[in-house]
């Protein structure tokens, strides 16, 4: 058992030399806008990443006026799946039955 009074061991020496390099998503972990890192999530951040993407997408079509098209050629994905991310926001902003 250990007492309250032993100290913390820290793994790393004191003077590390931390290089920042990110990850495939973003290029600085100390910028990274996620709340957890990619690494940390069993999903390896596709959820997290792919959440960020589709909200990047509806504020470009939103303010930027793009086509369907043209978004899913600047995010490197096919119409179709412009096509669900569009009709999944409407379904989570507008209410039911109303």
């Amino acid at each position: 058992m250990k007492r309250e009074t032993e100290l913390i061991i820290d793994p790393l020496p004191d003077h590390f030399d931390y290089c920042d390099e990110g990850c495939d998503l973003f290029p600085s972990c100390l910028e990274c806008p996620l709340p957890r890192c990619r690494y940390d999530e069993q999903s390896g951040g596709k959820r997290a990443a792919t959440g960020l993407r589709d909200r990047e997408l509806l504020r470009q079509r939103r303010l930027a006026g793009k086509s369907v098209a043209e978004l899913a050629r600047s995010f490197g994905v096919s119409k179709r799946t412009v096509q669900r991310i569009i009709r999944k926001s409407k379904t989570y902003s507008t209410p039911k039955g109303g």
